[in-house]
């Protein structure tokens, strides 16, 4: 175990005395190359991920996580508009174009104006694998568009989107994609709305309900105000009227326990559009709820939360010199699942799997985002076989860039 370590130091060490100044921007450039050719396959415009044939293999053989392909590609499109206000790329705005085009398919494929989870053309060779796995949702067919799609939509889906949507209305100055998101987020508000806040799918069930997550509502609604306020300040106002006092209420309760550790992402994402856009007395009472979700998540050692944290309360050295560490840390994860078993290596509270503190960025279990996954989790599975997309480390990247964190050409 002390060799592993060893090993571990000495790596980070080389990364951060590394000769080529430019790493970490040539490092995301090439990941958001990388998703475009590896994770949006069929040109459909939303992010999966691929299975190889083997650890070491290339051959791409299956894809999987197609249920979350909602919520990913609205991270990736939050990712993409940061780097293309930051950088102006060509290459980033198209990379927004066809993020923002694969979403209004997840929304126009149900038939209904219920956002899908994602989507598959039916003669895809990978198309089988993926029904199968994702059978527990819901296999829908909308046969004339030649696809199937995913339904059981979570809330999760719909957070991950507005998020996308709302980033990329503010930082990408081009008509087309500002009027294309102004017209998905009026389609997915009248619908949710229409349907008493009840996700419901085409044959009438229900996946999940935004009713008692005021904090959700509000920030769906918010972003919908900025995108389109003829149809939704109005209604925006009364929301907020009768609502903001409970934003605090599902964020108290979540903060007991650190089980599901997702919803701490979702929570960021929803009062980051929440606060940011909010322009009257009521900011006070939402950064009340933000508050007591920092205070919680504030030593977990997460970037992108430290992000959200820069954009709503500004400069802070050391929170901004840890997000730049571990930034340069996540270069030396692997790319694939992996399996990690570090029990032994971390003392451990509570549970065997469970470390008594955040455990460095570099040994954490390999997953998809690693910023909503425990800092505290000991032991991860995996095959090896997994492609992680990498939006995790573009995402707090080009933030940083953004904010003035990271600067260009340097680490």
């Amino acid at each position: 175990m002390r060799l592993k370590r060893f090993v571990i130091t000495v790596c980070c060490l080389l990364n951060l005395f590394a000769g080529d100044a430019l790493a970490s921007e040539v490092d995301a450039i090439r990941i958001s190359q990388n998703i475009r050719a590896r994770h949006m396959p069929f040109s459909i415009g939303i992010v999966v991920d691929p299975v190889f044939d083997s650890p070491a293999g290339e051959q791409i053989v299956s894809y999987t996580h197609c249920g979350d392909a909602a919520i990913w590609t609205g991270h990736y499109l939050a990712a993409e508009a940061f780097r293309y206000n930051v950088t102006r790329s060509e290459e980033a705005l198209d990379n927004v174009k066809v993020a923002v085009g694969g979403i209004a398919t997840l929304l126009n494929i149900t038939g209904t104006n219920v956002l899908a989870r994602c989507f598959v053309p039916m003669n895809s060779p990978y198309a089988p694998a993926i029904i199968q796995e994702e059978t527990r949702n819901g296999i829908y067919a909308n046969t004339r568009a030649g696809y199937y799609w995913v339904g059981n939509t979570s809330r999760d889906q719909y957070s991950g989107v507005f998020f996308g949507l709302s980033v990329a209305y503010d930082l990408v100055d081009s008509a087309d994609v500002r009027l294309a998101i102004a017209q998905i987020v009026t389609v997915l508000l009248d619908f949710l709305r229409n349907h008493n806040w009840l996700v419901t799918m085409p044959n009438g069930t229900v996946s999940t309900t935004f009713l008692g997550r005021a904090d959700q509502q509000l920030s769906l609604l918010q972003v919908g105000r900025r995108v389109n306020a003829g149809r939704f300040s109005t209604t925006y106002d009364l929301y907020r009227l009768f609502l903001s006092s409970l934003v605090i209420m599902p964020i108290a309760f979540e903060v007991l326990s650190d089980d599901s550790y997702f919803k701490f992402n979702l929570d960021s994402i929803n009062l980051f559009d929440l606060i940011r856009l909010e322009q009257s007395s009521f900011g006070g009472t939402y950064r009340q709820a933000y508050d007591v979700l920092r205070r919680h998540t504030d030593d977990h050692k997460n970037a992108f939360f430290n992000m959200i944290d820069r954009s709503l309360n500004g400069p802070s050295e050391p929170r901004d010199s840890e997000t730049r560490q571990m930034l340069e840390d996540w270069l030396l994860r692997p790319r694939r699942d992996v399996p990690v078993d570090l029990r032994g290596v971390y003392p451990a509270c509570g549970a065997v799997d469970h470390a008594c503190a955040a455990i460095p960025v570099v040994d954490r279990p390999r997953t998809d985002f690693l910023w909503q996954r425990s800092p505290f989790q000991l032991v991860g599975q995996g095959s090896g076989r997994i492609e992680t997309a990498g939006i995790d480390y573009i995402l707090p990247y080009w933030m940083a860039r953004y904010y003035g964190i990271v600067e260009e050409g340097k680490k």
